[in-house]
């Protein structure tokens, strides 16, 4: 199934409802069914349609593997009620559907949910913001042109976009010294931080993935440097924490069974005390990653795929920094609880029908991810996005240090000086910056080879102008390079000749002295 968002934008959920519906309308499989001893055609069974529906989520990336029966019940449920479907008798907007073999059949009318339009005064605050981000880039614009050297390093070599590195060019001036204001400090964190995200997601611009007024710099800087040493966020105003019974009961399950021996045990006790965490965060106003960043992490979801799980941890790894701090923490002893609880073989069965792994995805997905008004897709989505956290939680949440190393870097070069360019306010003066560029799949093959086969046949003539390596060694050292290499060797030396005339200056072996022959001595002896 295609990727609605290959590129990311604004109303994924509804560009993925869209493009499901589409697909179930344009693949399921109608026939001629009996029912009550009368004869439909084009129509197909509720069973038949969980089948379908249910191999097309597993297959789509948006979804994965992990989409259950039950989940692709509800879905079409939804349909039903959408009037997506419709019975064998034309009823429609109930959820009443059942995996049974129930006929139904596909209505005339399109599904498909028209996607909303900002209001025109709407859309000139939003021209306004983005000229405002545009401008204020401008001014910026070689604060963040680059990742960190090492960052750079890591994008070449795990992107699968492959990236190479290009320098740029910046003019220096520099002029007398000045004080860092935190608005300075602020603004610079801003921009680092959208700047990175861009060049993670691979796109030209974030205006229809983040407003830079989501980025609120106050949050990312405590989020950066107010944590444990595990990571943790730590919060200054205990209100905005967990409860503490909540922290007891999840610490009770994430080292179970190492709790507290004080703590009254009885049997169903672990799943009495599961089912308190659960209902606390149920009962939240809004899910972990906030009804404002729904969007943009539904946009993310669309990287969840084997060959770009680096750049989806990546890309997570930032979004997440742009959370409230208290809402990070949640996040952090979540997963850490919800993460060792599902790889602890010692813990108790805490549903008679479900593994533990499945148990804490379908728990807990709503109180991640979830939208302010109600979407069809909401549940798979944020099973596939718990599901990826849970695996990769240690890194995504944990703090990025590269992105303090470029801001830091940012502020040394601010507070050396300043340039002005014509018609420019006063900037700071920054060095010359390198950035990553995206090419090919095939010019990075070319690049891989031509540079790996340049090292190899450096290396031999290394071996060639070795002048204190015994010349039996050389010998032997180039023979085995020959047998590894031999397409190498071979450009290296065309012909025997030239391959002799390496050891042409040798020293000669002196002929052996003639050696006279002995004379016979006959016997005396008579």
């Amino acid at each position: 199934m295609a990727n609605p968002g290959g590129a990311p934008g604004p109303y994924r959920a509804t560009k993925l409802w869209n493009e499901v519906t589409t697909h179930f309308r344009a693949g399921m499989p109608l026939r001629k069914h009996r029912q009550h001893f009368k004869r439909h055609g084009n129509c197909f069974t509720a069973c038949e349609a969980v089948d379908w529906l249910c191999e097309l989520l597993r297959n789509n990336s948006n979804f994965g593997p992990e989409v259950t029966r039950q989940q692709t019940i509800q879905l079409l449920r939804k349909f039903l009620k959408n009037h997506v479907i419709e019975d064998i008798k034309g009823r429609w907007g109930s959820e009443n559907l059942e995996d049974n073999g129930q006929l139904f059949r596909f209505p005339t009318t399109s599904p498909l949910k028209t996607i909303p339009r900002h209001p025109p005064e709407l859309r000139k605050n939003s021209a306004e913001s983005t000229g405002k981000e545009k401008e204020s880039l401008f001014k910026l614009r070689n604060l963040s042109r680059r990742t960190p050297r090492k960052q750079e390093l890591r994008a070449s070599q795990e992107y699968p976009e492959n990236m190479k590195c290009e320098a740029g060019e910046n003019k220096e001036n520099p002029v007398d010294r000045r004080e860092i204001s935190q608005a300075d400090v602020e603004e610079i964190w801003r921009h680092i931080i959208l700047i990175h995200l861009q060049t993670i997601l691979g796109i030209s611009s974030l205006e229809e993935v983040l407003d830079p007024s989501q980025v609120i710099p106050q949050h990312i800087m405590y989020n950066m440097s107010s944590t444990s040493k595990h990571g943790v966020v730590v919060l200054q105003n205990r209100s905005d924490d967990l409860p503490h019974w909540v922290l007891s009961a999840m610490k009770c399950l994430a080292n179970w069974p190492k709790h507290d021996m004080s703590q009254p045990t009885y049997v169903g006790f672990e799943r009495d005390v599961f089912r308190t965490i659960a209902d606390y965060f149920s009962d939240l106003p809004e899910p972990l990653l906030t009804f404002e960043y729904y969007e943009l992490f539904v946009n993310i979801l669309g990287l969840l795929r084997p060959h770009l799980e680096r750049v989806a941890i990546d890309a997570l790894q930032i979004c997440c920094l742009l959370l409230p701090p208290p809402n990070r923490r949640k996040l952090q002893l979540l997963m850490r609880m919800i993460s060792r609880m599902s790889q602890n073989v010692d813990m108790p069965r805490l549903h008679d029908a479900m593994g533990t792994r499945s148990l804490m995805i379908q728990t807990f997905s709503r109180c991640v991810l979830c939208c302010a008004e109600e979407v069809d897709l909401d549940e798979l989505l944020a099973t596939r996005l718990v599901s990826f956290l849970m695996d990769h939680h240690e890194e995504i949440l944990k703090v990025p240090s590269y992105l303090q190393a470029a801001v830091e870097t940012h502020l040394d070069y601010l507070k050396k000086g300043q340039i002005q360019y014509p018609g420019e306010e006063l900037i700071a003066a920054l060095p010359t910056y390198s950035y990553c560029k995206q090419i090919s799949a095939r010019e990075f093959d070319e690049q891989k080879i031509s540079t790996s086969q340049a090292a190899i046949a450096e290396l031999l003539e290394n071996i060639v102008k070795d002048k204190s390596l015994p010349l039996k060694d050389k010998r032997k050292r180039l023979k085995q390079f020959q047998k590894e290499y031999p397409l190498i060797y071979q450009n290296r030396f065309p012909t025997t000749e030239s391959e002799a005339a390496l050891f042409a200056d040798k020293p000669t072996i002196k002929q052996p002295m003639l050696i006279l022959k002995k004379p016979k001595f006959r016997s005396l002896r008579y």
